[in-house]
């Protein structure tokens, strides 16, 4: 009889570039980790393909014979069906992507189940079990970056919808005939609140000559702060404006879902003070008053790791350990 007890999960987080994995006990502790490309012919040779070959290398490398594997959890990008375990689209962003079917093909090739999830929807699972939000049972998360990702738990169990789409809160229309979305819709969030949103807004500032002394194609989210935190009062207002955004959506999000805690994800989160405190304030001010106490709004915590361990409680959700 396998020895659930001290049974371990393998995490895979599938990038558009890498695939991160990792060998995790029960309590979601990282045992070993490793990190592989999938791009590295243009892809090529399919990402699937990739996943599957660097999987057996590192199972090679550190699985041990006397314990049990229990279960695969994977972190995807892209439109997941959760209930079938295939990609079912891309936006067209990742060639050799859209129809790859994860589960079936790891599970031909690993002989335990295999789960699979949308990345965003794993990384609000793993913040739910060791991250910001451990312990709470009704969260928001929202990740930006390139585009504006999400998850919503609803007392401890992840909302997926019908085919595991749920969660795709930066497709929410919120400027009817506004700016056109590669997911082919127009007036996404994604497009005025990501941080693509507002990289766009600060060239094209620089391009009609209000903000000055900075090259246009050097512009990023890091040097955008880094200008504020020197005392750039242009750079700072046009970001305050994004910011005003980024508040609307969330307060948008309260109201819909009313939780204990949104997080906020992706590179940005870093910016406690120039970005997570604004956001707050601003949302906290929108929102109608009854939905304030007990909320937070916090930056999260597990970074690169939190696909992974959502993975994880995912796998053990559906093992019926939790």
């Amino acid at each position: 009889m396998e020895n659930r007890q001290n049974g371990r999960y393998l995490a895979v987080d599938i990038g558009g570039t890498a695939v991160k994995i990792g060998l995790v006990d029960q309590e979601g502790n990282f045992l070993h980790t490793a990190e592989y490309p999938v791009a590295f012919d243009d892809y090529e040779t399919p990402i699937l393909d990739t996943v599957i070959a660097s999987c057996g290398i590192f199972m090679e490398e550190f699985d041990e014979d006397d314990v049990p594997l229990l279960a695969i959890g994977v972190s995807a990008t892209g439109s997941i069906n959760t209930v079938k375990g295939t990609v079912d689209g891309s936006a067209g962003q990742v060639k050799n992507w859209k129809g790859s079917r994860i589960k079936e093909r790891m599970e031909e090739r690993f002989p335990v189940p295999v789960y699979v999830l949308n990345d965003a929807n794993a990384a609000a699972l793993g913040e739910v079990w060791l991250g910001a939000a451990k312990g709470k049972r009704n969260v928001v998360a929202v990740t930006i970056g390139t585009g504006v990702g999400g998850g919503i738990i609803v007392n401890s169990q992840l909302l997926l919808g019908e085919s595991g789409f749920a969660g795709e809160i930066g497709h929410i229309t919120i400027r009817y005939g506004g700016r056109e979305c590669p997911c082919g819709n127009t007036g996404c969030l994604e497009e005025y609140a990501s941080m693509t949103a507002l990289v766009r807004q600060v060239r094209q500032e620089i391009e009609a000559g209000r903000l000055e002394g900075i090259p246009a194609k050097e512009v990023n989210g890091r040097l955008i702060f880094q200008e504020i935190r020197n005392g750039n009062k242009e750079m700072e207002r046009i970001t305050d404006q994004w910011i005003d955004v980024v508040a609307a959506g969330i307060t948008g999000f309260v109201h819909i879902f009313n939780p204990e805690t949104v997080i906020i994800g992706g590179g940005v989160s870093s910016q406690q003070e120039l970005f997570i405190d604004k956001v707050r304030q601003r949302a906290f001010a929108r929102m109608h008053p009854e939905f304030a106490p007990n909320l937070e709004i916090v930056a999260a915590k597990l970074a690169n790791n939190a696909g992974m361990a959502g993975a994880v409680y995912y796998c053990k959700q559906r093992l019926g350990e939790i």
